[in-house]
């Protein structure tokens, strides 16, 4: 019987080690080509500024947080024209976009928010130094 623990026990160790390093192959082949990269202009109903930021904050968190194709969710305002959101969005591909978009906290995001835009503009951009980025966010590395 302690033979069949002692094997099953060290099976189970090199699933789990086996596991973890298919995650780090997965994670470390993001390229640049592959890569989703969106600056989201928002223009905010003055009134609701303060609700959408809080929403806002906890969205950009949680996809961070919660999803591994999810790159930035960086949200900022114009310091002249804080109604004036942008947000820095990169994700590892188009499928990360996808899944993003399917999760309960953007799903939250989007249905509690909607009454507080008053423009959205999404533009898709492609990086110039697209080499630094796993320097600038270490979630690529």
């Amino acid at each position: 019987m302690k033979f069949i623990k002692s094997v099953f026990t060290i099976l189970a160790f090199l699933f789990l080690s086996y596991s973890c390093s298919a995650q780090n192959k997965t994670k470390n082949t993001t390229t640049a080509d592959e890569m989703l990269i969106r600056i989201s202009e928002i223009k905010i109903e003055e009134q609701y500024l303060d609700e959408y930021i809080k929403i806002l904050k906890y969205e950009a968190e949680a996809s961070v947080r919660l999803e591994p194709g999810v790159i930035s969710i960086y949200p900022m305002f114009q310091k002249e024209n804080p109604t004036e959101i942008r947000v820095l969005e990169i994700y590892a591909d188009n499928e990360a976009y996808k899944a993003h978009l399917e999760t309960p906290h953007f799903k939250e995001y989007k249905s509690s928010t909607i009454n507080m835009v008053e423009s959205l503009k999404l533009i898709d951009m492609e990086a110039i130094n697209a080499e630094t980025m796993s320097k600038i966010f270490k979630k690529l590395e």
